[in-house]
């Protein structure tokens, strides 16, 4: 078909709202501020759940019972091992190196020493793929962040639940049990939301029946993008500025008054407050105050505060990046590490809907507007002037 304006094909810059799948695995609404992962609301998960549950529930469509559970937990523990020629590469890599090229480029070359790495025809082989990329890429994540530290990566404990044995590996040794908790509900807030953009980069490539790894790495080199992932790092840029809470209160009133953007505020699917930061909200305070980081905790409440009372009434609230820093960076975990504990979190999502629209697989050919000049006659580069 030609890409002719005289087609009248329907145009929406960057594909908003436009639909390219369906789905069973989640559901956004953004008028009620709702996220949902199977018909669950994602307040009950935070609340009752774990994050190896969640991914079962992502994965196969229900909640485990006990046995499920239990098995699902001992093959996450036993594929928790990335080898050491992986790890001896990334410290080869020139630096400085941005983590997530470092994740990326951790994950490409896994694939091809890994057993998994061909191509397999049949969807159950990419799924189990894709759960041993979901247990190896905290411990590849924690190494990295390790390595860009100048410290010896540190071995997964097989005792551990994912959640802390993550925060185990970054930081060398066991964390607090509220920080643990946390850090779960926070991986459980992240595993999914929508076809956002690392989401459909990942569906493209695996479309074209690529192997797992590919599009994993598709959808990391996507979310290292600062319109993605990230902003929770810009959000702490922000709130490291100020000395005082009478000084973000004022800096708030200032972006008001000129119709500025908070850092934090706003998003393309919530017209109301983001779920997953009313969820995050009550941890980055409860932690700050274990942490010593209550006045920071103090600045970042007042703008909330301040924010939504200019703010509000248009619609435009905190999202999840507002306080997800805050708790990283009180546990002590540096900023650039914030974007990579996002894909810990996410490649869930992305491995759920890759199987999915795998079963009724179809490659992504969107269309493209012509708009240049046509019937230009061809001269010889001599005769150009």
């Amino acid at each position: 078909m030609d890409d002719t304006n005289k087609n009248n094909p329907e145009f929406a810059r960057g594909l908003q709202d436009i639909v390219a799948s369906i789905t069973r695995i989640g559901y956004i609404d953004g008028q009620a501020g709702k996220l949902v992962y199977r018909g669950y609301d994602i307040n009950q998960l935070a609340e009752h759940s774990t994050y190896e549950e969640t991914v079962f529930l992502l994965l196969y469509g229900k909640l485990p019972d006990q046995a499920e559970l239990s098995a699902f937990n001992e093959k996450l523990i036993s594929y928790r091992h990335v080898m050491d020629e992986v790890i001896n590469k990334l410290t080869q890599l020139p630096c400085p190196c941005h983590p997530m090229s470092m994740l990326r480029t951790g994950i490409s070359h896994m694939e091809c020493i890994d057993d998994v790495c061909l191509i397999p025809a049949d969807i159950q082989s990419k799924q189990e793929a894709g759960v041993k990329l979901i247990a190896q890429i905290p411990v590849l994540t924690a190494a990295i962040s390790r390595i860009l530290d100048n410290k010896a990566p540190v071995p997964p404990d097989s005792s551990l639940s994912h959640a802390a044995n993550f925060l185990y590996m970054l930081k060398g040794e066991r964390a607090d049990p509220l920080e643990e908790k946390a850090m779960d509900v926070s991986l459980i807030i992240h595993a999914d939301h929508g076809m956002n953009a690392s989401t459909f980069a990942s569906l493209v490539v695996a479309a074209t029946l690529s192997d797992i790894h590919s599009a994993i790495t598709a959808g990391i080199a996507a979310l290292k993008g600062p319109l993605h992932g990230g902003a929770n790092e810009e959000v702490m840029k922000m709130l490291l500025n100020f000395h005082s809470v009478e000084e973000a209160e004022y800096y708030v009133k200032d972006l008001v008054a000129k119709n500025k953007r908070i850092v934090g505020f706003g998003h393309r699917v919530y017209n109301t407050y983001d779920p997953r930061a009313v969820m995050l909200e009550q941890y980055a305070k409860d932690i700050s105050l274990i942490t010593n980081n209550k006045e920071l905790y103090e600045i970042a409440h007042t703008i909330e505060k301040k924010g939504v009372e200019g703010l509000g009434h248009k619609g435009v609230f905190p999202n999840v990046d507002f306080y997800s820093g805050l708790i990283y960076y009180s546990m002590g975990i540096d900023t650039k590490m914030f974007t990579p504990i996002f894909a810990v979190s996410r490649i869930a999502g992305w491995v759920a809907r890759i199987i999915e629209y795998l079963e009724d697989n179809s490659i992504f050919r969107p269309r493209a507007v012509y708009v240049g000049p046509r019937d230009l006659k061809y001269v010889p580069v001599e005769e150009r002037a």
